[in-house]
């Protein structure tokens, strides 16, 4: 979660969303990082999830990322939520809930849905104050 909420730093200063995400192999090398680059890219899907995730399937050869683990700073939103179930994620750990969007836990939890053919464990509050004070920050400088 260190990596992750390194990258969030990052997409801060960018300007972006502070967001991070990084995924981990079943041997417990880095194979995805993303940050936010919605704004820079002009891409609505340039999540920090859905980049991390691009970049693990690439370096592993397929789009099944059985039992890695997917961290990232803040609660996935629907269309990432959706991703990590496609992707086959073993484990998502997020640091803070996001009461607006979030889709494990928030406002549904679409990892888990037993209607779906695979479903996703899921871990939250690590590293929780440090990445929601960032996003607070962030937001509120902004206003």
């Amino acid at each position: 979660m260190e990596r992750a909420l390194g990258l969030a730093r990052e997409a801060g200063e960018r300007d972006e969303v502070p967001v991070g995400a990084v995924v981990v192999a079943p041997d417990g090398e880095v194979v995805g990082r993303g940050s936010n680059r919605t704004r820079e890219l002009t891409d609505p899907t340039a999540h920090a999830e859905m980049l991390a995730l691009r970049e693990a399937g690439r370096r592993a050869g397929q789009w099944r990322l059985e039992g890695h683990v997917l961290y990232v700073t803040l609660e996935p939103c629907a269309m990432c939520a959706g991703a990590a179930v496609l992707a086959r994620i073993g484990t998502l750990v997020f640091a803070t809930r996001d009461p607006k969007a979030g889709m494990c836990g928030s406002l549904e939890n679409l990892v888990q849905d037993e209607r779906l053919n695979h479903r996703v464990g899921v871990i939250e509050g690590i590293l929780a104050d440090e990445c929601s004070t960032l996003l607070s920050d962030f937001f509120r400088a902004r206003r």
